[in-house]
């Protein structure tokens, strides 16, 4: 069976295991149904995800001028602490900087590769510790707006990271730590403007991600370089695809790329 569409992000279920959907504009895969299948992943053409048309893909899915015009991705994206909505100020589009920015956001300690901090909207709450690979999360704050999500992050940097090893993820050698210990330990960080909101009497959630042979040594598919990939699927782990070889594939890496999908 062949699929095609534009690589978006994979939704997912939480469950035990964790569910995939991999979806297109006309149809959808259960990846979780395809372990243990022959996938062949064949690159088509681009198709930014903002304007649609076939550009070459620069960040994010998006092509080189959408990427700077385009409002989903301002620099408020990936540093929280520079959202303005909270000031009525403008970066790109004041009227859905407001929507997305002037929402609950949560502080969120995740364990994938190491103990990790992070924000994300209270919506995506659990959808973005699945997709960072983490194994077992905790809420730290819950905040009315991005701003004070963001500069509670920027303090607790100081004494936590927050990057995560994508080879050490997909490889699972990690370690199951206390959450709930490292929140209490990092309570008197928090800046003057969120600490009211910290959560004090919450527990871990953990994931089970639907893996079957983890990697010893990653190699991560490029499909500029290698356009055409075939290799049984044996797992799924954040927003990776893992093969048999030790071939892993990330799909939110590839938002943008219109591909074809073969099944055997």
């Amino acid at each position: 069976m062949l699929y095609q569409g534009v690589l978006r992000k994979m939704q997912t279920e939480m469950g035990s295991p964790i569910q995939y959907f991999l979806v297109f504009e006309n149809d959808f895969l259960n990846m979780n149904q395809l372990l243990n299948k022959e996938l062949t992943i064949d690159f088509i053409k681009f198709q930014c995800l903002n304007c649609g048309r076939e550009r070459p893909i620069y960040r994010q899915g998006f092509c080189k001028s959408c990427f700077y015009e385009s409002a989903s991705a301002g620099d408020w994206i990936m540093k929280p602490e520079l959202s303005t909505a909270h000031l009525g100020k403008e970066d790109r589009d004041l009227e859905y900087e407001k929507k997305v920015q002037l929402q609950p956001h949560i502080v969120y300690l995740a364990n994938s590769s190491n103990v990790k901090v992070g924000v994300t909207r209270k919506t995506q709450v659990p959808t973005r510790w699945i997709d960072q690979g983490a194994h077992e999360a905790i809420e730290i704050v819950e905040v009315p707006n991005r701003y004070l999500a963001g500069i509670t992050e920027v303090a607790l940097k100081a004494h936590v990271s927050d990057k995560t090893s994508w080879q050490k993820m997909l490889t699972n050698r990690i370690e199951d730590v206390d959450l709930k210990a490292w929140r209490d330990k990092l309570q008197s960080s928090i800046p003057e403007g969120a600490s009211e909101y910290f959560l004090g009497e919450n527990s871990e959630t953990h994931m089970d991600f639907p893996v079957l042979q983890f990697p010893e040594k990653v190699k991560s598919l490029n499909l500029d370089k290698t356009p055409s990939y075939t290799g049984v699927l044996k797992g799924i782990k954040g927003q990776y695809l893992i093969f048999e070889d030790s071939t892993v594939f990330n799909i939110r890496g590839n938002e943008g790329y219109f591909v074809g999908i073969g099944i055997s």
